[in-house]
């Protein structure tokens, strides 16, 4: 038998600003060369899904226009359904608005969105810039410490709630909310962050990590992934590194 990844994309149409959808072709790209197959499906406005067929969530940013109306669809008809597949150990991977959207609410303006409340966060709008720039953080997913690089480009500032777990520490950047040194959060097999550009070409090594856990979903043990020829991944992540750190 053939292993395969069940990729769901929410909102792809709505939700894909930053070159985000690289993602999931990256994701895809890495499943086909070694051999894995790559199932994927979409879910839009007005549309529910199975929680059980599909074992990778995945929510990009959006336009302020299009994180209103995702925002109210998205409790309306989709949250009891990624709910489910969060506590069934799917992997959601969510970007900056998906991220934003992932708490009890979002302040867009004078305007309150729902949030998912699938984590213990709430975004706000504060005086201040937005946060812009290149940014690295450092993070631990269970086999030691690593470091991710991206781009940030946002001006809600997220805070976390005390039973929240950040998914890193600000090594340069701001973060959150350019505050307290944290960055994104994780839950389970829930990550969600603001780091674009898009986050997994910059970071394969992430991008494997959420490969096998998304397979150990779906067939019970976690697979030991195929070595691929990494030699231009690794490079773009030494180059992001050293953009984000001034190296």
């Amino acid at each position: 038998m053939t292993a395969e990844l069940r990729l769901l994309a929410l909102y792809p149409e709505q939700m894909n600003i930053y070159a985000d959808r690289g993602n999931i072709l990256f994701l895809q790209r890495r499943c086909e060369w070694r051999g894995i197959g790559f199932a994927y499906s979409a879910a839009g406005p007005g549309e529910d899904f199975d929680p059980g067929a599909h074992d990778f969530l995945y929510l990009g940013g959006g336009q302020d226009r299009d994180q209103i109306a995702v925002a109210a669809d998205m409790v309306e008809t989709k949250r009891d359904a990624i709910a489910a597949a969060v506590e069934g150990s799917a992997v959601l991977l969510a970007v900056c608005g998906g991220f934003q959207l992932l708490g009890r609410s979002y302040q867009l303006g004078d305007e309150r969105l729902p949030g998912l409340g699938l984590v213990d966060l709430e975004t706000v709008r504060e005086p201040g810039p937005r946060l812009i720039g290149n940014v690295a953080i450092e993070v631990d997913l269970g086999s030691g410490v690593r470091t991710l690089a991206g781009f940030e480009n946002h001006g809600g500032r997220t805070y976390l709630g005390e039973h929240a777990q950040p998914l890193g520490r600000v090594l340069k950047g701001f973060g959150n909310n350019g505050k307290d040194g944290f960055e994104g959060v994780r839950r389970r097999n829930l990550i969600g962050t603001y780091l674009h550009g898009p986050l997994l070409p910059k970071n394969a090594w992430l991008a494997d990590h959420l490969i096998a856990l998304a397979l150990e979903r779906r067939y019970g043990e976690r697979p030991k992934l195929a070595p691929l020829d990494d030699e231009l991944e690794l490079a773009a992540q030494r180059i992001a590194q050293d953009v984000a750190l001034g190296g």
